[in-house]
């Protein structure tokens, strides 16, 4: 079985989820299914989960302004994984639900598109375990610039979901 096969019948990881599909917004869902993808892939090395996150962004806002948005997720993606002190954890692909971990890397986003400090700076701390936040708020901030100029705008409401997740949640399923 492939990496990537495991990827996607891999058993989630917090019971706190949110339904991806009926609550949150496409700009949303973009962002937490690029980030799930690309921190899958990084963490298995099987290309086809950033495959997954291509195919998702293009289908989106089209290939070629998928091109700099890859650019920019690998990126923050990158920071967050090299800056956090825990284990960044990410649900399977075919999930249609976002844990606690990738509700507050949206949030972290959304905060960054809508300049509130307090609040992607708290996400970015929840996120990664740790007060070293900067490079990991900078790839956020160059992700949620390229998002806006694709027309992808996270709505002001998304910076308070992460809010009710400062705290770590319980292990559980989707």
């Amino acid at each position: 079985m492939s990496e990537i096969d495991t990827f996607l019948k891999g058993r989630p990881s917090r019971d706190f989820a949110i339904p991806a599909a009926a609550m949150l917004p496409a700009a949303e869902r973009l962002v937490g299914v690029g980030f799930r993808c690309w921190l899958q892939g990084f963490q298995t090395s099987d290309i086809g989960c950033w495959e997954l996150a291509w195919e998702e962004f293009s289908r989106a806002v089209g290939p070629q302004a998928a091109k700099p948005l890859m650019t920019e997720l690998a990126c923050w993606v990158r920071a967050v994984q090299d800056s956090a002190e825990r284990r960044i954890e990410v649900y399977p692909a075919q999930c249609n639900r976002f844990c606690r971990d990738e509700c507050l890397a949206i949030s972290m986003v959304a905060a960054c598109q809508h300049s509130t400090c307090p609040a992607f700076r708290a996400c970015a701390v929840a996120l990664l375990g740790c007060d070293d936040v900067e490079e990991a708020i900078e790839g956020a901030e160059g992700f949620a610039r390229c998002l806006k100029e694709a027309g992808q705008l996270l709505s002001p409401g998304t910076v308070f979901m992460g809010a009710s997740l400062v705290t770590p949640g319980v292990r559980g399923r989707c």
